[in-house]
């Protein structure tokens, strides 16, 4: 089997390209994820998955920063437009975005692996020295950008799908595939599992192309120091008036917001670990000779533990609202994200170093046992569940040569990482497979 599996990932090769560069031009940001979640719904299907979306994937109202409905229903037009298939993004309507596929083969463990769909707000570059745009795959979407190689990662999950189909004679046990939407701004994980995708699961897989594995032949393990995290949206709401003949009747909402800007980098930081607090939206007023009646603050905080976060938090809170009574306006605070603290299981990343060391892409001396994130990532949540269940998780990084840093416009990968990914987690399967069911029974 072991000789099969290193063909059947080498004969995806052509399509896992393919796919890649085709996600990789038409890129989709959170919870508008349409058209790539229609392809990989079709997919899973027609590879004899059994397949749930729309409100059997995501639950509703766990959802955390949602576009407006106008922007959810322009941007299912636009999917449909672009190759997606019109009568599966009718069942995401309203964000729904979310896609999960099983296999069932008998009796044995429940192994899920999980893969995130979303780009990245941002525009990619328009230069001949960007690959992507030389080629001709660069995005066409304006304000959206695979800056992260969530493209390459789905390419990946349903190259590992088709695999697992192909030898599913061999399969004991369920294989659960989760494609996720919205990790970027930790959206996408906690509606999925309050959906049930991680009901059961004896063991979980996720991982990334590059991140702290930047090499071409590398691979991490284990992944360790999730940050938690709250990612969330002030409104403040003053009394405009007139600059120079009425100051003393308006409400200043600008320096209301700067004032919480300045007082919540004040925080203290915690005895027991890392913390942080960053603002990194500031928009207010309306004209110089207004006294600014409105301003809109984005911030996040983290910690290194989920209580932590939870300290620097409720302390932000504090401040804002300190701040809208000193200068008697409104506010209302909006949560855009949340995800917890986690780290990966040791015992299932020592397993996944086995598999490694006898792949002859990975070099030994450039597999390494466990990284800390230093970074937050929803897939923490999946975690959590699963461990909360008995189950055991591990998230890993294969190696990939960057162009340019994650989240940067250059951005691009090696796409030699591809089938590797695709027959390391078909081994990690059938090796997880192998090992006694943890949750049910």
């Amino acid at each position: 089997m072991k000789d099969d599996i290193a063909r059947l990932a080498a004969e995806t090769e052509g399509r896992l390209v393919a796919r890649r560069r085709d996600l990789h031009r038409y890129p989709e940001t959170a919870w508008t994820e349409f058209r790539t979640a229609s392809l990989v719904a079709g997919a899973l299907a027609a590879a004899g998955y059994e397949v749930r979306l729309g409100g059997e994937a995501v639950r509703r109202e766990s959802m955390l920063g949602v576009p407006p409905a106008g922007e959810l229903e322009a941007h299912m037009e636009r999917a449909a437009g672009q190759g997606g298939d019109p009568s599966l993004i009718g069942r995401m309507a309203g964000g729904l975005t979310g896609v999960v596929g099983e296999l069932k083969c008998g009796e044995g463990p429940v192994v899920a692996l999980r893969f995130d769909m979303d780009a990245n707000d941002m525009d990619e570059a328009r230069d001949d020295a960007h690959r992507p745009h030389r080629e001709g795959f660069g995005s066409v979407n304006p304000g959206a950008m695979h800056a992260c190689g969530h493209d390459g990662h789905v390419a990946i999950g349903l190259g590992v799908a088709e695999v697992l189909a192909a030898i599913r004679d061999r399969l004991k046990g369920t294989v659960r595939l989760i494609f996720q939407p919205g990790e970027e701004g930790v959206r996408g994980a906690g509606p999925m599992v309050d959906a049930g995708a991680l009901d059961g699961v004896d063991y979980l897989l996720g991982g990334h192309i590059g991140f702290q594995a930047r090499k071409t032949g590398q691979l991490v393990c284990g992944t360790d120091k999730f940050l938690a995290t709250t990612k969330f949206d002030v409104h403040f709401t003053g009394v405009p008036a007139h600059a120079g003949a009425a100051p003393e009747q308006g409400r200043n909402a600008l320096l209301t917001a700067a004032c919480a800007a300045l007082n919540l980098h004040a925080i203290p930081r915690h005895g027991q670990g890392g913390s942080r607090i960053t603002v990194g939206i500031l928009n207010a007023g309306q004209g110089r000779n207004i006294i600014p009646p409105n301003a809109l603050l984005k911030a996040e905080s983290r910690g290194e533990t989920t209580e932590i976060n939870d300290y620097v938090y409720s302390c932000a809170r504090d401040v804002v609202a300190g701040a809208a009574r000193m200068y008697g306006v409104d506010y209302s605070i909006t949560e855009a994200g949340r995800s917890v603290s986690g780290g990966s299981d040791p015992g299932l990343a020592a397993r996944v170093r086995r598999i490694a060391e006898g792949m002859p892409f990975f070099r030994p001396s450039w597999i390494v046992d466990s990284v800390d994130l230093r970074g937050s990532e929803d897939f923490a949540v999946m975690l959590a569940e699963v461990r909360r269940q008995g189950g055991a998780g591990t998230y890993v990084m294969i190696g990939s040569d960057l162009a340019s840093g994650h989240h940067s416009f250059h951005f691009d990968f090696d796409e030699r990482s591809l089938v590797p990914g695709v027959e390391l987690f078909v081994r990690c399967v059938l090796d997880c497979m192998a090992l006694p069911t943890r949750v049910r029974g």
